[in-house]
This record gives structure tokens, sequence and C-alpha cells, in this order.
């Protein structure tokens, strides 16, 4: 998983000339024209004691044109994405901008550091220091790109940054122990990739030899005959969509769960989506649900998100239930309009991005799920499948 990073700043501050210094490489356009950025560009690095990284190039804060306020809209829409931020200042510029910018770090809980550029040219103000020092708690780093300063930077996003944004965290940690035998069902239908497995499974399986176990992965058409010939597993995990197949034939004493509510309690929302799925019990007649896709994809007829997982939930409920799809990190519009949000597995997203977009359904009190725990619920497998990675007995 990698960490993002956004730098903003106003235009022409040296964001671009930053981001080249980080990465040693010169990967941003660096031009004296104001608005040489204009939608947000990303870059993939490594950075030595974080790991993978994703820094994300952004327009001037400051941009008051028709079209640069579209420009500032799009950098805002960033935060949703990022752990951590570094807002460039120059010339000893700190105002409205800058406040208002800080002010949606705090809310949306990022920490930040501020740097400001061009020092060779103009040193950072003593008093400017102290008000940024005092009023937001931060240091404020000066640089230059005549110096060697990237480093300075690297340090102080390393303080920065939490730890649980770049340190590798375990779907199986605390379920499962060294030579625990885990048996990964993985239906290969239309819906799988063409010669390879969903990230989901690729994940688990390298989780569970990471965790010393040992793995058996098979489709769900072979999974009774393991049951008939072979000793019990300790774990059974299930692609969702076979949860009403797999749990007739696991018996009760083995414990089974799904790589989706593994997901879910790695980088989702977990204690939000256990209270929010029983509520597709109570949705009416006229409901919508808010579908959240963390990618983007060809649509398929047996496309889980769009095709399977809204019929079952009429299917189950019985009402006629309409649904919206916002895919990627699109802005959500209207939350309020919801009955329902459902967030799918997150495989391509960061826990930071998950949390932030689920956040605005529970935050106007509307209940959240993911696609793994909906179907568990409908399939009548919640309580079992939830009960082990919860770790109850």
């Amino acid at each position: 998983m990698k960490t993002i990073i956004g730098i903003y700043g106003r235009t022409n501050s040296g964001k671009s000339t930053i981001i080249n210094k980080l990465t040693g490489q010169s990967i941003a356009i660096v031009s004296a024209q104001a608005g040489t950025t204009t939608d947000p560009v990303k870059k993939s690095i490594e950075i030595f004691g974080i790991g993978p990284v994703v820094l994300i190039d952004t327009a001037g804060i400051d941009d008051t044109s028709e079209l640069g306020k579209k420009r500032v809209e799009k950098t805002y829409q960033t935060l949703q994405q990022i752990d951590c931020a570094i807002l460039v200042i120059t010339d000893n510029q700190f105002g409205d901008p800058e406040k208002a910018l800080i002010g949606q770090f705090k809310q949306c809980a990022i920490p930040f550091l501020v740097v400001h550029n061009k020092s060779d040219e103009h040193p950072l103000d003593a008093s400017v220091r102290q008000l940024i020092d005092n009023q937001y708690i931060t240091k404020t780093l000066e640089f230059s790109a005549l110096r060697d300063d990237a480093m300075v930077i690297i340090e102080a996003l390393k303080k920065a940054i939490p730890e649980s944004a770049y340190h590798k965290a375990s779907m199986l940690g605390g379920l499962v122990k060294p030579n625990d035998v885990l048996v990964l069902v993985t239906p290969i239908d239309d819906e799988a990739p063409e010669g390879r497995l969903i990230l989901p499974q690729v994940m688990a399986i390298r989780d569970a030899l990471d965790n010393d176990c040992i793995c058996v992965v098979l489709k769900e058409t072979n999974l009774q005959q393991y049951f008939d010939t072979m000793p019990h597993p300790d774990l059974v995990v299930t692609d969702s969509q076979a949860f009403g197949i797999v749990n007739k034939i696991v018996p009760a004493e083995v414990r089974l769960t799904s790589f989706s509510i593994l997901l879910a309690r790695l980088r989702g929302d977990y204690e939000n989506y256990l209270k929010g799925t029983p509520h597709l019990a109570q949705l009416d007649d006229g409901d919508k649900i808010l579908m959240l896709e963390s990618c983007t994809h060809e649509i398929s007829c047996g496309d889980i998100g769009r095709v399977k997982l809204p019929a079952l939930i009429r299917k189950f409920t019985g009402k006629d239930i309409q649904f919206d799809y916002v895919a990627g990190l699109q802005p959500i519009e209207n939350i309020n309009q919801y009955a329902m949000a459902i967030q799918c597995g997150g495989c391509v997203a960061t826990r930071k991005q998950l949390i932030n977009r689920t956040n605005l359904a529970v935050q106007a009190g509307i209940p959240i799920s993911n696609y793994g725990m909906a179907i568990a619920f409908m399939t009548g497998t919640f309580e079992r499948a939830t009960r082990e990675v919860r770790g109850e007995k």
C-alpha cells in the first residue's frame, strides 16, 4: 500500500521544483509562467524509511480566474486521497489561501509540513515563522533548489506521516498462527481476470505465507471434495459471492470469513460497517443506495457492484430499490438523498481514502456497509463470517 503525499501552495511557489528534488528526476514541469500545473499530477517513487510513495502535484490555491477556480476545486478534492501534505510558501507569503487550506488539513485530520521555498532569495522572516509555529503547532522548513535540502523534507515527512500509513498491516493478523492451514476459495467465473487472481486473493495468499501458514487454494466446486478427504483447516476464506455455497459445506466448527471482510477489517471503517449492514433489512420502496467503487473498470453482465449485488438486494428486500454509482475517487454529491452507502472492498485504495469516502455518509447519519458484508448478511452468514474477524468465539 502506497503512502500518498499532496504538494500544495500558491501559483509559482515552486511545488513542482520540490517534487523534482524529492524524486531526483525532472518529472514535473517547472516554469515561471503562472498556472503551469493544471490538474493534479501523480508520481510514484520509493522513499527510504517510508516505502512506496505517490506524490501529487496540484494547481495553485490562489488562482481566482474562472478556470482557476475549477483547478482549485480539483486541488481540494485531492485532500480525500492523501496521508500527508506539504504546504509550500515563498516570499514570506502566508495569508488567507494558506490558512483556508490548513483548516481543511485539520478537518480531514491530515498531518502536514510547511516548507518556505526559494529561501536563498528571500529567507523566512522570523515573524512568519513564529505565526506558523505558534498558531499551527508545526515547524516551518526552509528550502532552496540551489542546496541539497531534499533530505530535510524527507526526514520531516518520516516524523509527520502516521506509521499506520506506511507500515505493512496484516489481513490475517491476530486470526492465524504459524502452521495453521488456510483454505482459500477462489471462484473462476466471468468476473475473474484472465490468467490471474484478483488482488484481494493475491494479498491473502501473500499474507498467509508471511504468517507462516499453509495455503490451499481451490475453486468452490472442489470444496466438498476437500472436506471429504482432508483434515479440517483452521480457517476458510471465500470470495463473498460464494458465501451461500461455502457456508453449507464448511462445518460449523470451522472458522469462515471472506476476502472482502478481511479487507474491510484492514482498510475500511469496520465498526460502522458492522453497525450499518443490518439496515439492509429496513429498506423500503424508492430508497436509494449509493454504491462506492474504488476503481474504474469495464462493466460486464457479471459485475458484482453494478449487477449482481443490486439484484440480490432487490430480491432480498422485495423492494424497488434505486442505485447510484460513484467510481474511482470522484466526489460524492447530495449524500443525504441516500438511505444507505455500500463500499467495495477497496483493494486499490488506501485506508485513508476509504475512511474519508465513507465518513461523508457516517457524518450524515447514513448506514454504511461493504460488498462482502452485505452479501454475507443477505445469505445468512453475517454473524458467522464477522464473528471470526471480531475475534469472538
